[in-house]
């Protein structure tokens, strides 16, 4: 049994809604809150059976009726001084965790039997949760409170989740402790020696405790007596570190236990039959715990770390595992985490000559935050173990390399489709080679040229088309050169929107149009060039600066030429990429003022008489040259509004795009559109998934269309729109059509 008495993801006040209750139901995993009046006193229960059956005995529910109207007022419940024995008798399969009160009736501590994840600070630990970090400066502040405070500071810019010291009593601690050490052996002497030279006391490490706090840190401290135990613990530490000379020191863990502190416990000098013995103590203790596998020299050498024993370690606990580290460099902290660590402890120091063992075995500021960024980026790569899909960048890759099923003449409609027809071809636009034999035998929805690619559409039992859509707004259609007349022809666009390709700049316009359109018509820049040039006008390069505004000048001048083919007499609206994408890494924020500047230095130089320049707005992972890159710029979103504004600048609002970096930002995207659509003159209507999931079919991402909708309605009226789904031009438009389809109902 386990009794955590950090209630927070596990309570909810009365007069909050139901909807509030199934969100922290959802968010603390473990299918129950419990309801509270605004003193903590308990009220009831709110499990999923008690919700579904407040919904079946109410006669007209509603999910923002007070959670005090839905909760099981009979809930079990017991004190928190009673006996474990007793409070472990109440917990079953059928009532997994039991509320613990005080004297007064107010919720103290949950018990239960899950053991998967406790919370420390303000850090949850557990398989769902980012690996907890920790910093141990313990005595390398060699004794100075200002220069403790100065690795708090430097842990903190390092990104660490917890700063942890080491508090001594040395009178309780050590026999002799006043007295000369002549009687010990070296190795004593030597540890003696430095303890008595660079320990704090209690009051000063007090000091920098509330430093750390200042500094958003949390703090663990290591106990090494029962009177440190007293003192941390009358402090308010949000949990105690358990040395590894102490793991078998059951005395002292019998101090830790009557906290009610979770502990982190290092295994380090200990036997597995040692192990084992502690385990079960802390286990029978009640408190929240976690054990570290651990290698106690300093440094520790490779062949003697065992990093496959975390398997076995938290086969034996039960619990969350992590990694406390006293080996060179922080590579093997890295694999910890691929084998399941979930905390992950390393020394910290300014300078590894300093006296000490423990500076010889520490990370550098710099190393640290390397380490940390590292293991976040180890994290994302581990993924969730769901079944494998297609990413967004294969997906392009695989329209590149792949090959697909091509028809090898001309296909009537209503022909059956055979396989002399069919061979495989590059690139991988159409149907991919195993859906072969699922297309021989067909009859033909279209007809195919031949050359022509079959889509998936070619499977249906019937072709999809355009219609004659309606819409509160301007519509279009994206298109390339090649194919606008076709689109064109299945519906009824106000406009197309040009997407060109380097090799469409070079064409010559007035060869590509038999007549003038009564439409309007866009011009979206090249995303990539030939030699893998991309327009960056915040670059600092100047050769890709000069050329960014040459390239941007050549998209302007070929879309005042097009105005002569078009009858629509108003400006028409160019939208750039801008630039501010780095290959590696985000570049520090400070840094994108200049940046924008520099576009704004560009834009100077620009004729855009006769056309409206737009900046479209951008995802934090643009998917560029086949592979995940970081955009910078039109992205966060006050930067884009600022410059927007300070600059005079109107934007192309891409739906996919802003709700990723929204999502990257985890803000509310109603708060993007908020801000963004009243500075918009255009649209790219798209679904997102993610951070990085760009262009999928509307209604199959996160965006909520109807809030998206009523905002759109009211902060950019008659801002004209085209749906930009991720190829959704095959197939005759089906894509598109799909599109236009869904979004008529909210449009």
């Amino acid at each position: 049994m386990i009794i955590d008495r950090h209630v927070t993801p596990f309570v909810i006040l009365g007069d909050e809604p139901v909807l509030a209750a199934l969100r922290r139901i959802n968010d603390n995993k473990s299918r129950i809150a419990f309801v509270v009046d605004k003193h903590g006193h308990l009220l009831g229960s709110l499990s999923d059976g008690d919700i579904r059956r407040w919904l079946l005995t109410t006669t007209e529910p509603a999910l923002d009726a007070p959670c005090a109207q839905a909760a099981n007022t009979s809930a079990t419940r017991a004190k928190l001084t009673d006996p474990h024995e007793a409070i472990a008798t109440l917990i079953t399969p059928a009532i997994t965790h039991v509320p613990l009160l005080d004297d007064a009736g107010r919720v103290v501590a949950i018990a239960s039997n899950d053991r998967r994840a406790f919370q420390i600070g303000r850090h949850r630990v557990s398989a769902d949760d980012p690996t907890l970090v920790i910093a141990e400066i313990g005595n390398n502040h060699q004794g100075d409170v200002g220069f403790a405070k100065e690795l708090v500071d430097l842990a903190a810019g390092a990104g660490a989740d917890i700063v942890k010291f080491q508090l001594r009593d040395m009178d309780a601690l050590y026999r002799q402790s006043g007295a000369a050490t002549a009687g010990e052996d070296l190795g004593a002497q030597y540890t003696l020696n430095l303890l008595a030279k660079y320990s704090l006391p209690a009051d000063q490490l007090v000091e920098v405790f509330a430093h750390a706090h200042a500094r958003g840190l949390d703090i663990l401290c290591t106990p090494w007596d029962s009177p440190s135990v007293t003192v941390l613990a009358d402090y308010g530490v949000p949990g105690l570190k358990v040395a590894s000379a102490d793991m078998t020191n059951h005395t002292l863990l019998a101090d830790m236990f009557a906290t009610g502190l979770p502990l982190i416990v290092s295994t380090g000098m200990s036997t597995e039959a040692e192990i084992k013995e502690s385990a079960e103590l802390l286990r029978n203790s009640g408190s929240p715990f976690a054990m570290l596998h651990c290698q106690s020299t300093y440094p520790a050498p490779f062949k003697d770390i065992n990093l496959r024993y975390l398997t076995r370690l938290a086969e034996i606990s039960g619990t969350p595992v992590g990694y406390s580290g006293h080996e060179r460099g922080f590579h093997v902290p890295l694999a910890a985490v691929a084998l399941g660590a979930r905390i992950i402890e390393k020394h910290f120091t300014t300078d590894r000559s300093l006296e000490g063992n423990d500076h010889k075995v520490s990370l550098l500021p710099g190393e640290f935050q390397q380490m940390v960024e590292r293991i976040r980026e180890l994290e994302t790569a581990l993924g969730s173990g769901d079944a494998r899909v297609v990413s967004t960048g294969e997906s392009m890759n695989r329209v590149n390399l792949a090959k697909s099923l091509v028809s090898t003449r001309r296909l009537e409609v209503g022909e059956v489709i055979t396989r002399a027809d069919v061979e495989v071809k590059s690139p991988g636009r159409g149907l991919q080679p195993n859906r072969l034999d699922e297309l021989v035998g067909r009859k033909t929805l279209r007809t195919v040229a031949a050359g022509d690619f079959f889509y998936p559409g070619d499977l249906a039992e019937e072709a999809t088309r355009g219609r004659q859509y309606r819409f509160r707004r301007p519509w279009g259609l994206p298109v390339r050169y090649h194919d606008y007349k076709n689109l064109v022809d299945q519906s009824n666009p106000d406009f197309i929107e040009f997407h060109m390709s380097y090799k469409d700049v070079e064409l010559d316009v007035d060869e590509l149009f038999e007549r003038r359109l009564p439409i309007g018509f866009t011009v979206h820049t090249p995303d990539l060039y030939a030699g893998d040039f991309i327009i960056d006008l915040a670059s600092p390069d100047e050769d890709t600066w000069q050329r960014s505004i040459v390239e941007t000048q050549r998209v302007i001048d070929i879309t005042r030429r097009l105005q002569a083919w078009f009858t629509v007499d108003q400006a028409p609206i160019v939208i750039a990429t801008m630039g501010g994408f780095t290959a590696d890494d985000f570049v520090p924020e400070q840094a994108r003022p200049a940046m924008y500047a520099r576009i704004a230095q560009a834009l100077e130089r620009l004729d855009t008489s006769e056309v409206r320049l737009t900046a479209q707005t951008l995802p934090p992972y643009p998917w560029l040259m086949g592979g995940q890159q970081f955009h910078n710029l039109f992205m966060g979103l006050e930067d884009t509004v600022e410059f927007a504004t300070q600059y005079g600048q109107r934007l192309t609002l891409d739906i996919s795009h802003s709700k990723l970096a929204a999502n990257f930002h985890q803000r509310p995207f109603s708060e993007y559109v908020e801000a963004l659509a009243p500075l918009s003159d255009h649209l790219h209507i798209v679904d997102a998934e993610g951070v990085d999931g760009e262009g999928p079919q509307i209604g199959e991402g996160e965006v909520d269309w109807p809030l998206l909708a009523r905002q759109l309605d009211e902060l950019a009226p008659g801002v004209s729109f085209i749906p930009e789904i991720w190829m959704g031009h095959t197939n005759n438009g089906e894509g598109f059509w799909t599109a236009l389809d869904r979004l008529e109902k909210w449009f």
